[in-house]
């Protein structure tokens, strides 16, 4: 795999809170590592280390796009749910946004069925059909199409697993990687000062509650997935 300059700033990472981790009683020992310092009762995180994890996920995405991979990025809790679905337009990814449905990824078949369905429904929504109902069966077949775009309008367009999943906030989105492990799905994973750093292949130790760090990482990587999918157009 290529190293590639991601123009990764230091200061940048200082001015969105990259470096505020949690307080020093909620933390992982194994988290050690990745932290330089204590102040005010929080530990901070040594942005070196992030700056070298994240060159690297940039690394790891970039190749992957340029090979055709396709992605998903997961973020359900209030300050993440907004980035992750702007990321994942401007990348062009599958996300989820709102809830992870326990099952999504280890029960694909299950999730495959609901996907039909939700096409099935928006199609009939599209042609008109369901103006045709009675007003009852109307109102419960909208109810569902609403409770279904929720939960997997951000997968809507997926086929399979994906080749790649990137993890805002590892404690948050723990069924979501526990599920990556079991299929061996690679995982780039988001993680503050409370997380393990060993559960996902790449973890970038970084503040995961405040949205300008979320949004800084993010940007990052879907700059790199996008010149990777740039590179795979051209050179297909």
């Amino acid at each position: 795999m290529t190293r590639r300059y991601w123009n990764i700033n230091l200061e940048e990472m200082l001015e969105a809170g990259v470096h505020f981790g949690h307080g020093t009683r909620k933390w992982n020992p194994k988290m050690a590592p990745y932290i330089s310092a204590k102040r005010k009762g929080i530990h901070i995180t040594n942005l070196t280390r992030t700056a070298r994890f994240l060159s690297e996920a940039c690394d790891l995405v970039f190749d992957a796009a340029s090979r055709g991979k396709q992605f998903l990025i997961v973020g359900t809790k209030n300050k993440a749910a907004d980035s992750v679905a702007w990321a994942a337009i401007k990348a062009r990814c599958h996300c989820v946004n709102k809830k992870w449905l326990g099952g999504m990824l280890t029960n694909w078949s299950t999730t495959e069925t609901r996907l039909h369905k939700f096409r099935d429904l928006r199609m009939e929504q599209k042609t008109g059909r369901l103006n045709r109902l009675p007003k009852r069966d109307a109102a419960m077949v909208k109810r569902q199409l609403f409770r279904l775009q929720t939960y997997l309008g951000g997968i809507k367009y997926m086929t399979g697993l994906p080749d790649i999943v990137i993890i805002v906030d590892q404690h948050e989105e723990y069924t979501a990687l526990r599920e990556c492990i079991t299929l061996g799905i690679p995982t780039i994973c988001l993680i503050d000062t409370n997380c393990d750093p060993d559960l996902a292949d790449i973890s970038i130790p970084a503040n995961d509650d405040a949205i300008s760090s979320i949004r800084l990482i993010l940007n990052k990587l879907v700059f790199a997935i996008c010149e990777g999918r740039s590179s795979y157009i051209r050179n297909p």
